[in-house]
């Protein structure tokens, strides 16, 4: 049976593997279940020219299609680094149960991937962020809202 270091190996594995073939970043995320490896994946920003094709997410998308569902309850991630903001999220919404991660975010920062603007600009109100954000037609944009508060039919996330 497989260990947690198991595991961890794997996505570290994956992440000098993403490096040593010059497909991307050096980050690699398995997810288990019961013992069980569901999906794992490397850093695929560069290849896929998708900044959100990081590794957690990847592996995210790849265990929910491998597990016919969005909700990961039941999984643990296990991820060469400690996951950025965005990924942090995604692990959040797909409802794993556990994060086990190796390089800290500091680590990630020494070598040029640093997420701590991010981290500092979500305390900012919205008018002192570097990025204008601007709402433009929130009553239109209700609409959807409220047929969606009402449907019968919808699956609850």
């Amino acid at each position: 049976m497989s260990t947690h270091e198991d595991f961890m190996q794997m996505a570290i594995e994956l992440s000098v593997n993403n490096v040593t073939s010059g497909n991307g970043g050096p980050f690699g995320a398995v997810i288990v279940k019961d013992g069980m490896v569901v999906a794992r994946s490397a850093n695929k920003v560069v290849p896929n020219n998708d900044p959100t094709a990081h590794a957690e997410i990847s592996a995210i998308r790849l265990a929910c299609q491998e597990l016919g569902t969005h909700i990961l309850s039941g999984c643990e991630i296990y991820t060469s680094c400690e996951p950025c903001p965005m990924c942090l999220a995604a692990i959040y919404w797909a409802r794993i149960d556990k994060i086990y991660y190796a390089n800290t975010k500091t680590d990630a920062a020494a070598i040029g991937f640093d997420d701590d603007f991010i981290y500092q600009e979500l305390y900012k109100p919205m008018d002192n962020r570097s990025l204008p954000i601007v709402q433009l037609l929130r009553n239109e944009a209700l609409h959807a809202f409220k047929l969606w508060d009402e449907s019968e039919g919808k699956t609850e996330y």
